[in-house]
């Protein structure tokens, strides 16, 4: 009887290792790190109309997908190999925006927390977040767009660029999230100003 059982589970057991659900993951999953965060029991109180709402940027197609573009010299973009993000660059970043401006002191909430009522708002597009080749640099590029209230507009572009001596995941991450918290720093000092 103890053949039989065994007979009848070897098959299960066998055909186990070589499922597989999902892919490999990469060597290296990287995420931004904010350089200035609320502290720990931070709390904050306003009006919801007096909100800052942070906004998803919109991205080019090239951004829209959790890996790396390095941008050659002629202009052709190929994707770093063994690294990914954790979620895709425009939500990253959002998430970045949002701490690095309530970090100074700024009520930052999401469109739902807001319930329809803030006034001011935070888009935009984020136009580079990757390596070009040829300048040995990351590149972090936002154009913002700041809805005020009584229906003024600002936008003014952010850029900032890092340099990455050797084109590799641990590099490139590292300058990227450098570049991002410098153009999160511009943004507050905008939004403060």
């Amino acid at each position: 009887m103890k053949v039989c059982r065994l007979a009848i589970f070897a098959p299960v057991v066998l055909l186990s290792a070589c499922i597989s659900f999902g892919p490999k993951a990469p060597p290296f999953l990287l995420s931004l790190t904010p350089g200035q965060a609320v502290q720990a029991g931070a709390a904050r109180t306003g009006e919801q109309a007096n909100a800052l709402i942070v906004s998803v940027p919109n991205t080019p197609q090239k951004l829209n997908v959790t890996r790396i573009p390095v941008t050659s010299a002629s202009g052709t973009i190929t994707y770093l190999t063994d690294a990914n993000w954790t979620d895709k660059p425009a939500q990253l970043f959002r998430s970045l925006l949002a701490e690095t401006i309530a970090a100074r002191g700024r009520l930052v909430l999401n469109e739902a927390d807001a319930g329809g009522k803030a006034t001011d708002y935070l888009a935009g597009e984020l136009v580079d977040f990757g390596v070009f080749e040829a300048e040995a640099q990351a590149v972090v590029t936002f154009d913002a767009v700041r809805q005020l209230p009584g229906g003024r507009v600002e936008t003014r572009r952010f850029t900032a660029a890092m340099p990455v001596p050797v084109i590799d995941p641990a590099s490139a991450g590292s300058a990227l999230n450098a570049a991002a918290n410098e153009v999160a720093q511009n943004v507050a000092s905008w939004i403060a100003g």
